[in-house]
């Protein structure tokens, strides 16, 4: 198998930057560079798709569709907690994100939209949800997977990224 081009199957290192409405969101400088195993949904499917082919030093700017980066806005993903619900110590606020387990312990990313009296609004959605989204990314580098890095289906190196 030919490993000189994004496929499935390889690990990717790629600098990037990311922009939506032309405001600079998120950005690959200062973190050296995201490396991620392709065809293992590690990063968002655009983005992934966008990069099949690419080889080391090549640049691209790929356009993500919402329903192929973070989904559509979810107008129904709202929901209605009772302020007795959060840990009596924490700073309940507007804005403020967390993480919310569903009943299967699955952690799903939410933020406070709103406090009315005892209410709290919680709203479901990404930050990102229903925005086009700009990427720049530059493959730099390229290498087979190990096989641990193969079974567990992630990039075993320095960190871990979302």
């Amino acid at each position: 198998m030919n490993k000189d081009s994004v496929q499935n199957g390889v690990v990717v290192s790629m600098e990037y930057t990311l922009h939506v409405d032309g405001e600079l969101l998120d950005s690959s400088a200062g973190h050296g560079p995201l490396e991620f195993l392709t065809g293992y949904g590690n990063i968002i499917p655009g983005l992934e798709r966008g990069m099949i082919g690419m080889k080391v030093g090549e640049s691209r700017e790929v356009v993500v569709a919402p329903a192929d980066g973070y989904g559509e806005y979810d107008e129904e993903a709202y929901l209605d907690v009772p302020r007795a619900q959060f840990p009596r110590d924490m700073q309940v606020e507007e804005g403020l994100e967390l993480t919310v387990r569903d009943d299967s312990g699955q952690g799903r990313y939410a933020r406070i939209e709103s406090i009315e009296g005892d209410l709290v609004r919680l709203n479901f959605n990404h930050p990102l949800a229903g925005d086009e989204l700009h990427f720049k990314v530059k493959v730099v580098g390229l290498r087979e997977p190990t096989e641990e890095e193969l079974t567990h289906g992630h990039v075993h190196s320095g960190g871990h990224h979302h």
